[in-house]
């Protein structure tokens, strides 16, 4: 018989049951929101001074203290809720009722209780998360919610367990950290220059001594018979403060020696004096040394100028620290410095030098051209050509045309970036 009159008890099942659904609507939207937030966000709001963000910082340290107490208190929610309506619904309308009360709540609880919570969350990650925070906070350290939580993550595990390893906290890796500089640039979060600045970290402790050498052809030195005002002069005229001094020929670096020194000696009348008598001592590296290992050595040592070697003990190149710093910073340029980097050409093309680093190119212009086995832009042409071009040569590579524009003997000193269509 079906009974067709409200009775106090289905009074109150139905607020019980709309409770119920509320405090599920606000566990979905927790869930999604504390998620969402990494350990980094959740710190960047800390010190922005937000409320709540005391207790998010704690609960994004440790996802696993909140997520399995949420789904746990998201599912008795909508179990219990669901069984309440079918009792008040089999009480006022019968089987019937029951199927159709079923229908409805899952509906409801779909839109009401979880799609318009967590959409939310995820328009408003931040809101939502420094809202719930404290809250869930409060509730999975509750002895009866924890402990049960436990329990049910442990049974979890050992049937898990049956079928393989349970894995391990995922770590950020250096993609997802250059990953989030882009979407933090697209967004407007940080400028150009910032994100450039991350890349340049993140990048700087793959990079070789090699990719960041003045190579052997551009090095200015002096021999160790000249004499230091002669030397000095050099110094002033390529605007370098420090010069190597080689012995029997460029393979045979003898020493360091200071502007300062030779300027100094010049002032007390001994300009005469073979250079190489006044060299300091020089620092060799090899040429796939870590640059931010060399940084360390240079600190150390107090030496803003060590030569690089190859691997059969030839000088390969000189490395400065300015060259090191440049990695970071970018191109530090001073009165005696020629800008011999890039100047634009027609519409839709550049014209690099082709001692750039290609690296530099693709990131400071928006390319992407090829990085394998070649440092430069001149180097990656070399590949193409497979030998020494002549100007005016052409060369094709994914997107880009390559012109040859100038050659200084057999190094290729401008090249033409043209895009064209994919061939």
């Amino acid at each position: 018989m079906i009974a067709t009159s409200w009775s106090a008890d289905d009074t109150y099942l139905s607020l019980l049951v709309v409770l119920l659904l509320g405090a599920s609507a606000f566990f979905a939207l927790a869930e999604t929101a504390l998620v969402r937030t990494t350990r980094s966000r959740a710190r960047g709001l800390r010190e922005e001074g937000r409320h709540g963000a005391e207790a998010l910082v704690r609960l994004a340290e440790a996802p696993e203290r909140f997520l399995n107490p949420l789904l746990l208190l998201v599912l008795i929610c909508q179990l219990v809720s669901a069984t309440l309506v079918g009792v008040v619904a089999g009480d006022l309308f019968g089987a019937a009722g029951v199927i159709v009360a079923m229908v409805a709540e899952v509906v409801v609880i779909f839109v009401l209780f979880e799609a318009i919570p967590k959409n939310f969350a995820v328009a408003h990650p931040d809101s939502a998360a420094l809202l719930a925070a404290p809250v869930v906070g409060a509730i999975v350290g509750f002895p009866p919610v924890r402990w049960s939580a436990r329990a049910l993550l442990a049974l979890a595990q050992w049937a898990i367990g049956l079928f393989g390893s349970t894995g391990s906290r995922p770590r950020m890796t250096e993609s997802e950290v250059l990953a989030m500089a882009d979407v933090a640039h697209e967004d407007q979060a940080i400028a150009s220059e910032e994100r450039n600045f991350i890349h340049s970290v993140i990048e700087f402790g793959d990079t070789v001594v090699r990719e960041v050498m003045v190579p052997r052809p551009d090095m200015v030195d002096v021999p160790s018979d000249a004499s230091v005002r002669d030397a000095l002069r050099v110094a002033i005229d390529s605007g370098r403060s420090r010069l190597p001094v080689l012995g029997e020929g460029v393979d045979d670096v003898v020493g360091i020696v200071n502007l300062r020194v030779l300027a100094s000696l010049v002032e007390e009348g001994r300009g005469e004096e073979p250079v190489g008598e006044h060299a300091g001592a020089v620092h060799f590296v090899p040429e796939t040394k870590r640059v931010a290992s060399l940084l360390s050595e240079i600190r150390r040592a107090q030496s803003h100028l060590v030569m690089v070697v190859d691997e059969y003990g030839g000088t390969a190149g000189l490395v400065t620290l300015e060259d090191i710093l440049e990695e970071l910073v970018g191109e530090i340029t001073d009165e005696s410095d020629v800008n011999v980097q890039v100047a634009m050409a027609a519409a839709g093309s550049i014209t690099l030098s082709g001692r750039l680093n290609i690296d530099d190119a693709n990131l400071d212009y928006d390319l992407a051209l090829p990085k394998d086995g070649w440092d430069t832009v001149g180097g990656l042409v070399l590949d193409l050509a497979g030998g020494v071009p002549e100007v005016g040569d052409e060369f094709y590579v994914r997107d880009y045309r390559l012109t040859v524009n100038r050659l200084d003997g057999h190094r290729i000193e401008e090249v033409r970036v043209e895009r064209v269509e994919q061939r």
